[in-house]
Protein backbone atom coordinates (compact mmCIF):
# COMPACT_ATOMS: atom_id res chain seq x y z
CA UNK A 1 0.00 0.00 0.00
CA UNK A 2 1.57 3.35 -1.03
CA UNK A 3 0.71 6.02 1.51
CA UNK A 4 1.14 9.70 1.44
CA UNK A 5 1.14 11.29 5.33
CA UNK A 6 0.00 15.08 5.27
CA UNK A 7 0.44 16.42 9.10
CA UNK A 8 -3.20 17.54 10.18
CA UNK A 9 -3.36 19.73 13.37
CA UNK A 10 -1.88 17.26 15.76
CA UNK A 11 -1.76 14.52 14.00
CA UNK A 12 -0.75 12.85 10.67
CA UNK A 13 -3.36 11.89 8.06
CA UNK A 14 -2.97 8.49 5.83
CA UNK A 15 -4.08 9.01 1.98
CA UNK A 16 -3.88 5.80 0.41
CA UNK A 17 -3.28 6.23 -3.47
CA UNK A 18 -4.57 2.48 -3.94
CA UNK A 19 -8.17 4.21 -3.22
CA UNK A 20 -7.36 7.03 -5.69
CA UNK A 21 -6.98 4.02 -8.34
CA UNK A 22 -9.85 1.69 -7.60
CA UNK A 23 -12.11 5.11 -7.55
CA UNK A 24 -10.85 5.79 -11.15
CA UNK A 25 -11.54 2.32 -12.44
CA UNK A 26 -15.23 2.89 -11.16
CA UNK A 27 -15.07 6.16 -13.02
CA UNK A 28 -13.94 4.30 -16.38
CA UNK A 29 -15.95 1.20 -16.07
CA UNK A 30 -19.31 3.87 -14.81
CA UNK A 31 -18.59 6.16 -18.03
CA UNK A 32 -17.98 3.48 -20.86
CA UNK A 33 -21.49 1.75 -18.86
CA UNK A 34 -23.52 4.98 -19.16
CA UNK A 35 -21.98 5.32 -23.07
CA UNK A 36 -23.05 1.68 -24.06
CA UNK A 37 -26.45 2.14 -22.42
CA UNK A 38 -26.50 5.10 -25.15
CA UNK A 39 -26.18 2.93 -28.08
CA UNK A 40 -29.35 0.46 -27.49
CA UNK A 41 -32.21 0.52 -29.57
CA UNK A 42 -35.67 0.88 -27.65
CA UNK A 43 -37.27 -2.23 -26.57
CA UNK A 44 -41.04 -2.77 -27.49
CA UNK A 45 -43.19 -0.17 -27.07
CA UNK A 46 -45.70 -1.62 -24.20
CA UNK A 47 -42.89 -2.24 -22.02
CA UNK A 48 -42.79 0.86 -19.21
CA UNK A 49 -39.20 0.37 -18.56
CA UNK A 50 -37.21 -0.31 -21.57
CA UNK A 51 -33.90 -2.17 -21.38
CA UNK A 52 -31.65 1.26 -21.59
CA UNK A 53 -32.75 1.83 -18.37
CA UNK A 54 -30.86 -0.49 -16.15
CA UNK A 55 -27.33 0.04 -17.63
CA UNK A 56 -28.16 3.51 -16.76
CA UNK A 57 -28.77 2.73 -13.43
CA UNK A 58 -25.78 0.87 -12.86
CA UNK A 59 -23.13 3.06 -14.62
CA UNK A 60 -24.78 6.12 -12.78
CA UNK A 61 -24.13 4.32 -9.29
CA UNK A 62 -20.78 3.80 -10.41
CA UNK A 63 -19.81 6.74 -10.75
CA UNK A 64 -21.69 7.71 -7.63
CA UNK A 65 -19.49 5.22 -6.02
CA UNK A 66 -16.35 6.73 -7.62
CA UNK A 67 -17.02 10.06 -6.43
CA UNK A 68 -17.73 9.42 -2.87
CA UNK A 69 -14.52 7.07 -2.92
CA UNK A 70 -12.30 9.35 -4.15
CA UNK A 71 -14.02 12.29 -1.36
CA UNK A 72 -13.49 9.84 1.62
CA UNK A 73 -10.15 9.19 0.07
CA UNK A 74 -9.35 12.67 0.23
CA UNK A 75 -10.59 13.09 3.93
CA UNK A 76 -8.44 10.63 5.03
CA UNK A 77 -10.81 7.55 5.27
CA UNK A 78 -8.59 4.45 5.37
CA UNK A 79 -9.80 0.75 5.47
CA UNK A 80 -8.79 -1.05 8.90
CA UNK A 81 -6.84 -4.00 8.28
CA UNK A 82 -8.54 -7.17 9.24
CA UNK A 83 -6.68 -9.94 11.61
CA UNK A 84 -7.39 -11.90 8.22
CA UNK A 85 -9.56 -14.24 10.19
CA UNK A 86 -8.57 -17.99 10.56
CA UNK A 87 -5.93 -17.31 7.67
CA UNK A 88 -2.54 -18.81 8.75
CA UNK A 89 -0.26 -16.55 6.28
CA UNK A 90 2.67 -18.31 7.61
CA UNK A 91 1.24 -21.72 6.25
CA UNK A 92 1.82 -22.62 3.03
CA UNK A 93 -0.89 -23.34 0.43
CA UNK A 94 -2.82 -26.34 0.26
CA UNK A 95 -1.52 -27.39 -3.66
CA UNK A 96 -3.51 -30.92 -2.70
CA UNK A 97 -6.50 -29.52 -2.05
CA UNK A 98 -6.47 -26.93 -4.60
CA UNK A 99 -5.99 -29.33 -7.42
CA UNK A 100 -8.86 -32.19 -5.81
CA UNK A 101 -10.87 -29.29 -6.47
CA UNK A 102 -9.77 -28.65 -10.39
CA UNK A 103 -10.65 -32.19 -10.60
CA UNK A 104 -14.03 -32.28 -9.43
CA UNK A 105 -14.44 -29.05 -11.55
CA UNK A 106 -12.88 -30.89 -14.52
CA UNK A 107 -14.77 -33.66 -14.01
CA UNK A 108 -18.31 -31.93 -14.30
CA UNK A 109 -17.29 -30.07 -17.24
CA UNK A 110 -16.55 -33.86 -19.17
CA UNK A 111 -19.59 -35.17 -17.73
CA UNK A 112 -22.31 -32.55 -17.89
CA UNK A 113 -23.39 -33.46 -21.54
CA UNK A 114 -23.35 -36.98 -20.92
CA UNK A 115 -25.30 -36.76 -17.38
CA UNK A 116 -26.83 -33.79 -17.50
CA UNK A 117 -26.50 -31.01 -14.99
CA UNK A 118 -29.12 -32.66 -12.51
CA UNK A 119 -26.28 -35.76 -11.76
CA UNK A 120 -23.43 -33.63 -12.45
CA UNK A 121 -24.43 -30.27 -10.50
CA UNK A 122 -24.99 -33.10 -7.17
CA UNK A 123 -21.60 -34.62 -7.96
CA UNK A 124 -19.75 -31.14 -7.91
CA UNK A 125 -21.46 -30.61 -4.42
CA UNK A 126 -20.85 -33.51 -3.19
CA UNK A 127 -17.03 -33.82 -4.47
CA UNK A 128 -16.34 -30.13 -3.16
CA UNK A 129 -17.74 -30.50 0.42
CA UNK A 130 -15.74 -33.66 0.34
CA UNK A 131 -12.53 -31.83 -0.21
CA UNK A 132 -13.17 -29.24 1.61
CA UNK A 133 -13.51 -31.07 4.76
CA UNK A 134 -17.32 -32.59 4.97
CA UNK A 135 -17.95 -36.48 5.92
CA UNK A 136 -21.90 -36.04 6.40
CA UNK A 137 -22.65 -38.05 2.97
CA UNK A 138 -25.93 -38.50 2.95
CA UNK A 139 -26.62 -34.76 3.81
CA UNK A 140 -24.43 -33.59 1.18
CA UNK A 141 -26.08 -35.63 -2.01
CA UNK A 142 -29.40 -34.70 -0.45
CA UNK A 143 -28.10 -31.01 -0.91
CA UNK A 144 -26.36 -31.52 -4.20
CA UNK A 145 -29.39 -33.54 -5.16
CA UNK A 146 -31.58 -30.52 -3.85
CA UNK A 147 -29.98 -27.90 -5.46
CA UNK A 148 -28.56 -29.15 -8.84
CA UNK A 149 -32.37 -30.38 -9.66
CA UNK A 150 -33.83 -26.93 -8.55
CA UNK A 151 -31.67 -24.41 -10.30
CA UNK A 152 -32.32 -27.08 -13.41
CA UNK A 153 -35.93 -26.50 -13.23
CA UNK A 154 -35.13 -22.52 -12.23
CA UNK A 155 -33.06 -22.17 -15.72
CA UNK A 156 -35.27 -24.62 -17.88
CA UNK A 157 -38.79 -23.33 -16.53
CA UNK A 158 -37.99 -19.90 -15.33
CA UNK A 159 -35.54 -18.77 -17.76
CA UNK A 160 -36.31 -20.80 -20.57
CA UNK A 161 -32.85 -21.73 -20.73
CA UNK A 162 -32.38 -25.17 -21.42
CA UNK A 163 -29.30 -26.92 -19.36
CA UNK A 164 -28.25 -30.42 -20.81
CA UNK A 165 -30.82 -32.96 -18.90
CA UNK A 166 -28.41 -35.97 -19.78
CA UNK A 167 -29.40 -39.46 -19.17
CA UNK A 168 -32.34 -37.87 -16.86
CA UNK A 169 -33.30 -36.36 -20.36
CA UNK A 170 -37.79 -37.25 -20.78
CA UNK A 171 -37.76 -37.88 -16.92
CA UNK A 172 -37.38 -34.25 -15.70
Amino acid sequence: MTTIEKPVGTGTRIVDKAQYGLAAFLAVVGAYVVYDATTLEDGFADQPVQPYAFPYVVGAALLLLAALLAIATARGDAPTVEDGEDVDLTEPSDWVTVMKLVAVFVANILLIDWLGWAITGAMLFVGTAYVLGSRTLIRDVAVGVALSVGTWYGFYSGLGLAIPAGVLDGIL
